[in-house]
Formats: structure tokens, sequence, C-alpha cells
């Protein structure tokens, strides 16, 4: 089953990466302390969210003053989703992001929303593009675990090879100074 992209998801996403308070109090409130540092520490340090539009727009494209990162939303209570279900869109979809992404130099992000998860993070992020050869983006992002692909070459997410998003977060922070360091 290919992941449903929900607008509510995106949103719940995009909250969280505003650094909306009651939002990201609500979801670190069930994580473990370390977890839960890198959320709550969104609301001092948020990004700047812009949500897309179209069916092979980005989702959400995540900002701070140094980078851009381009989004897609997936989620399913299913451990993997395939991107070969629903008559291929997914897939397609994916080659026009990489396209997208490579042109200009920036990297795209799936960020998998696993439903009915109630004991650990449910946000998982996988590297969907090439990683930048050199600066902050490409030391974080070699970090994070790629889309993979089946035996015939199509994408494929598996919930548990995810990065969990609070250790994105956290190699974020590392990397990239904040506004208030930036400008001293």
């Amino acid at each position: 089953m290919v992941g449903r992209s929900s607008s509510s998801y995106e949103r719940e996403l995009r909250t969280l990466l505003e650094g909306q308070p009651a939002a990201v109090r609500a979801y670190a409130r069930g994580l473990p302390p370390g977890a839960r540092a890198a959320f709550e520490r969104l609301i001092a340090e948020p990004f700047l969210v812009i949500r897309g539009a179209g069916s092979l727009g980005f989702d959400l494209v995540a900002m701070r003053h140094d980078f851009a990162l381009p989004l897609e939303v997936k989620a399913s209570s299913d451990d993997v989703i395939r991107f070969t279900a629903a008559s291929g869109r997914a897939e397609a979809q994916l080659a026009a992001h990489r396209a997208a992404v490579g042109r200009v130099g920036l990297t795209v992000l799936y960020a998998y929303r696993r439903l009915g998860r109630r004991s650990e993070e449910s946000w998982r992020v996988f590297l969907a593009s090439r990683a930048p050869d050199r600066g902050a983006m490409g030391a974080i992002c070699r970090r994070v675990p790629p889309v993979n692909s089946t035996r015939e070459g199509n994408g494929i997410l598996r919930w548990d090879e995810g990065m969990p998003l609070s250790e994105f977060l956290e190699k974020v922070r590392y990397f990239m100074p904040t506004v208030a360091t930036a400008a001293a």
C-alpha cells in the first residue's frame, strides 16, 4: 500500500518544524528525554515552513537562514511503503523530485509518519536524492538513510530503516548555526 499523503500529517509536521509550542509539547510528551529535547528546541529555533501544492510538487519546504529543504510527506500504518502501488504515481513523483532538486543543487527528504505508533517516535526521514558533495547540508544528508530501491529499481520506504526526526533535528542543530549564533 502506498502511504497516504494526508494534509493532516503535513500540518502536523509543519507545526512541529515551525516550533509551535502547543504542538511541539503535545508531540514530545511521550518521547524519551533526548528526543523530547530535540523537539522542544524547535520552539526557540524554528524553521520557516511553506506548504506546497500540486500533484508532483513538494508537500513542504523547511527553511532556515542558510538552507531550504524540500520535504515529501507520506503516512501509513504499514511498515513499508512501496512506490509502485497506486498506479506508480509515487514512483513518478520520486523521479520528478530527484530531477527538480538535482538541477538546482538541493536535496529532498521523505518524511514517513507511521500511524498507530504510540511507544516511540512516529516520524522517520529518508534521503530521496543525492547528498550535496560539501557544506553543512552535505554533512547532514550523508548520514540520512536513503529511499531504498527494490530489485526492479522502484522506490521503497522501510520505516524501521529511517532516521528518527529528533535525530535529524539534532544533526541540523549541530551542523547549522542558529540564527542568533549566525548573526553574532
